[in-house]
């Protein structure tokens, strides 16, 4: 089947975080959606751009449009729950949930024009411009990386692992190494350390099954754990081959949660908290 629009995706992503538990990270929620869909791997690796699929990119709206609606809210760590009105609700209307944040907006629009001032605005308003505010800064962040050249990634991902908690992290970057980029050791409770060795893919596309393959065949006998970070996104046989039993484990990090991790971390990345005042009635009251 052909992918569905977002509004389409209301249930299907409502029926998904229900499974998880009543919350999930958008990785969790996405791969669940795709999975009771039964979607292809065609279907899957369908671009919308160079770091999201066209499924990602319709169910971060579908997201948005139930935010609007009351059904779900977000943690500034990417988790989404359902809210007690969610929990409440089985199906929903699609047609009903557009309309809402549609009617919502109009009003708000003809409020505004009509008294010729800004207006302070409501979930849904909230909801539309946090959406347009995240793709402003990911597209920005995302045309960064695609323009910096492979040694500067590198480095980059090395800063990161570092900043996650890695020491030391060195970059090798060697040709003709199976795509081994650098090695870090990760501590465990200040007392265990293991090597992990990294890929780093300044990628456009999807990366698929062969590139998880040849570097866990390069990791043989120098590590027992990997990681490939892409500004891009993986296949689905990709994450497959990456936890395939009886294999060293791979782990993979795509171009969202890259961007996310540099948000994060505040490398390369401001974030402003902007300063709201309200007036305390109450307080006069009592004077």
């Amino acid at each position: 089947m052909p992918i569905p629009p977002y509004s389409d995706l209301f249930n299907p992503l409502l029926e998904a975080i229900k499974e998880l538990g009543g919350s999930a990270s958008i990785v969790e929620s996405d791969e669940k959606v795709a999975q009771n869909l039964n979607l292809t791997d065609q279907e899957l690796a369908e671009a919308h751009d160079e770091r999201r699929t066209e499924l990602q990119y319709r169910l971060a709206w579908a997201r948005t449009y139930l935010k609007a609606y009351g059904l779900l809210d977000n943690s500034a760590r990417g988790i989404w729950v359902l809210t007690t009105k969610g929990n409440e609700v089985d199906v929903v209307n699609p047609s009903d949930v557009t309309h809402f944040v549609h009617l919502k907006r109009n009003q708000k629009s003809k409020f505004a024009k009509d008294r010729n001032v800004i207006v302070d605005t409501n979930n849904v308003e909230v909801a539309k411009a946090e959406a347009i505010l995240e793709e402003t800064w990911r597209e920005g962040l995302l045309a960064k990386l695609l323009e910096l050249s492979p040694a500067a990634f590198e480095r980059l991902c090395q800063r990161l692992l570092r900043e996650s908690g890695f020491v030391e992290v060195k970059v090798t970057g060697r040709s003709g190494d199976g795509g081994i980029d650098g090695v870090g050791i990760v501590r465990l409770g200040g007392l265990l350390g293991f090597p992990v060795l990294f890929q780093c893919k300044r990628y456009k596309g999807s990366v698929g099954p062969g590139v998880i393959r040849d570097f866990r065949g390069a990791m043989i006998g120098r590590a027992d754990r990997g990681l490939v970070i892409t500004t891009g996104t993986f296949s689905r046989d990709a994450k497959i081959e990456a936890t395939r039993d009886g294999a060293p484990p791979i782990d993979l990090v795509d171009g969202e949660q890259l961007l996310e991790k540099l948000k994060d971390f505040r490398l390369g990345v401001v974030v402003k908290m902007i300063e709201h005042v309200s007036v305390l009635s109450e307080f006069f009251d009592e004077i």
